[in-house]
């Protein structure tokens, strides 16, 4: 048995680990590399190895750094099984599309600018043509329901606690003889986040692929996140602002508007406007209201109480048509504004951005971790100076950013994550950049754990 590191090896994006065991070949994640355009074309654009060779994909979850190079799987002779859950298929449908659409919209704005230079135009990565064609190739498989992946193979998806249908994936692999047991985290969920089940530890377990994104630091406590965001809120409405979101369609943007609606319901808030701009997370929020089965106790709890959904509540907008979000920029009072992309990267963020940067009384609020040389990092970071649609802006907004509302595991769960299987035979972490891996294998020797291996980008390991 041996694996491929064919993405999120030394970085956090672009998840896309081949699995060759007993003559069958199984991909977890296909997901898209994000970074400096250049390099992230490239990247994207050239498989490791023969698309038509793949038995089985297996899908961890929806968002695009794992699922968002399917369609160019696809477009390149995959014809197999692409596994998920079912609340993820469906996400995944909506995401690819709308990653169609940007990787043409990209690839337009891109080829104006070379034509100037006369340069030959570059092709889009997949279109949204493309990006329709994966859902035939979608198979939803319920949590904890073994299914056999490829030869010689069961594979069973457990909840992660990420977003909504997220999961863990097992595989039990037989071969000569023995069976191996491999546990891949995907992206690991924390206790205790608005809306969904907290993730489930691995147990019995030879080896663990492990994600490490915030290896190095661990989150403060959602509530006390809960209560900063409602401060950062507090503050620019009374100053008379609006609080502008960057915020990933699936999974953030939820989350948010949940915890909004308790806020302003417990009266830690006024009832000021929320409005969600971002017609994929519009489209998200209504696959979210599909699948009460992926919820947790207190979100079922407090629908039975309110009579009304998780993730509507009176104030709140969902933004479709593009008349609606440029009337927003025309409005002065004070409001929330969740857009996309959540780096900041694409989609009408960028022009909520460029309309309120340079107003001292609104807050650009950044709740999740941001790849390097984005633009949400460089707001991150709090640079004075950025560029948004080719222009540079000065900003006099104020920065806020609360790591505690990322959806993803801290330093501290994921150690208890890696002790949960103390006895493995190997850890390999993944999904990390190298100071976050470093920090964590060292806290993981503090504990006992020295077994533990941070791959090379494009490596083989034999197990």
């Amino acid at each position: 048995m041996r694996i491929h590191f064919n993405g999120a090896a030394r970085t956090v994006t672009g998840s896309q680990h081949l699995i060759e065991a007993n003559g069958a070949r199984i991909l977890l994640d296909c997901g898209l590399f994000q970074g400096r355009r250049a390099e992230t074309y490239e990247r994207n654009r050239t498989f490791r190895f023969d698309p038509t060779s793949i038995d089985a994909v297996l899908l961890s979850h929806a968002h695009i750094d794992h699922s968002g190079n399917l369609p160019h799987l696809v477009k390149h002779g995959y014809s197999g099984p692409i596994y998920a859950t079912a609340a993820t298929a469906s996400l995944t449908e909506i995401m690819l599309l709308d990653s169609g659409h940007i990787q043409e919209a990209d690839v337009q704005y891109v080829n104006k600018r070379r034509k100037k230079r006369g340069e030959p135009p570059i092709e889009p990565l997949y279109t949204q043509e493309d990006a329709a064609r994966v859902a035939e190739f979608l198979r939803p498989i319920p949590y904890n329901q073994l299914f056999e992946a490829g030869p010689g193979v069961t594979a069973e998806f457990i909840d992660a606690g990420h977003i909504l249908g997220s999961a863990a994936i097992r595989l039990m692999i037989r071969e000569n003889g023995r069976t191996t047991r491999l546990w891949f985290s995907g992206d690991i969920g924390r206790p205790g986040m608005p809306i969904i089940r907290d993730p489930i530890l691995p147990d019995d377990v030879d080896y663990l692929l492990m994600e490490c994104t915030y290896g190095d630091r661990p989150h403060r406590d959602p509530e006390l996140a809960h209560r900063e965001f409602a401060a950062v809120v507090k503050r620019t409405v009374q100053r008379g602002g609006k609080v502008i979101v960057p915020a990933f369609a699936v999974g953030r943007t939820q989350d948010l508007v949940y915890t909004l609606n308790m806020l302003i319901r417990d009266g830690l808030l006024p009832a000021i406007p929320v409005f969600v701009d971002s017609p994929l997370a519009v489209r998200a929020s209504q696959i979210f209201l599909k699948h009460p089965e992926c919820y947790d106790a207190e979100t079922l709890e407090f629908i039975r109480e309110e009579k009304h959904p998780a993730l509507n509540f009176p104030g709140l907008t969902y933004v479709t048509s593009v008349d609606e979000s440029k009337a927003l920029n025309e409005r002065k009072d004070p409001m929330v504004i969740i857009s996309a992309s959540g780096m900041a990267e694409a989609g009408r963020i960028l022009h909520h951005l460029k309309n309120n940067i340079d107003q001292p009384n609104n807050t650009i609020l950044i709740i999740s971790w941001q790849a390097p040389n984005t633009l949400g990092r460089r707001l991150a970071e709090r640079q004075v100076e950025v560029r948004i649609f080719g222009e540079t802006y000065h900003r006099k907004a104020d920065i806020a950013t609360i790591g505690g509302l990322s959806a993803h595991a801290g330093q501290d769960l994921l150690v208890r994550y890696a002790q949960a299987v103390g006895k493995a035979k190997g850890i390999l972490l993944v999904h990390g950049e190298e100071d976050a891996a470093t920090a964590l294998r060292e806290k993981l020797e503090e504990v006992g754990i020295k077994r533990v291996v941070y791959p090379d980008l494009h490596t083989t390991i034999d197990l």
